[in-house]
């Protein structure tokens, strides 16, 4: 049976997350593009892309919600262990598009992936804008993890994270969860669950909830990325050396 679903036009409006399908979860809406302008407006209504390369831009809205609260994130004894022993460095929002096309390479658990080349452009766009960040995880002068999300006010929606080394992934997680907890989130986004975000702490929560915390927060100032790099080195993580960042903001 073939799915019928509003299709966007130039306009940015989307339908409420409340009318998105139950069977695929959280399925509301295709077409539109991947503007800055359409991006944003979505996440503000708790709605975000996610589509294969031959399908149209779909938009989804699930429930429940997967999410990270931060003030209940305790890196484990042996993350601890690995942050002790292992010259990590982390660099905040200085590979972007680095750190996207990671995201994107193939996977050992996955035939394709939906990053795409259109939705690097429309992210990094977005990061060009001040509205996207990245979390760099370094090893011997490589880029071996990271993660990047979106900024919504005074909330924080996670996107995707990339590991080539054992724990970068998680380095570059409990770093995010550092500078939530400096900035005051109540609540870090985490879209659809997986067991890996599941293994990091994740909670999911009814839709309804998701969208309580994103209204409150939304229209909040955004946190002032420029002071990640204080809160992560308060809380123990090395820094990449300013001399071997890239000199590029993307």
């Amino acid at each position: 049976m073939a799915i019928q679903l509003p299709w966007l036009d130039q306009h940015l409006v989307f339908p409420a997350p409340e009318q998105a399908l139950r069977e695929p979860d959280g399925l509301l809406a295709a077409g539109g593009d991947l503007s800055p302008r359409r991006l944003l407006a979505a996440y503000r209504n708790g709605i975000f892309p996610w589509f294969s390369e031959a399908d149209p831009i779909l938009w989804w809205s699930p429930d429940p919600r997967c999410v990270f609260y931060p003030d209940h994130f305790t890196p484990s004894r042996s993350l601890r262990k690995s942050l002790r022993n292992t010259p990590w460095r982390i660099s905040v929002d200085r590979a972007f598009a680095k750190v996207m096309t990671s995201c994107a390479a193939p996977r050992a658990y996955a035939d394709d992936t939906w990053i795409s080349a259109d939705i690097i452009a429309g992210y990094c766009a977005l990061h060009e804008q001040g509205h996207a960040h990245s979390i760099e995880v370094w090893h011997d002068d490589a880029l071996v993890g990271g993660l990047y999300g979106v900024s919504v006010g005074g909330l924080f929606c996670g996107e995707s994270m990339f590991s080539v080394k054992t724990d970068a992934s998680k380095i570059a997680f409990w770093a995010l969860m550092c500078i939530a907890r400096d900035a005051g989130w109540p609540v870090v986004d985490a879209q659809f669950e997986n067991p890996h975000l599941m293994s990091l702490g994740a909670e999911m929560v009814a839709r309804a909830v998701y969208l309580a915390h994103l209204e409150q927060a939304r229209d909040l100032p955004g946190y002032d990325w420029a002071r990640a790099r204080a809160a992560l080195q308060c809380a123990g993580f090395g820094l990449l050396e300013d001399n071997l960042l890239e000199s590029s903001p993307s």
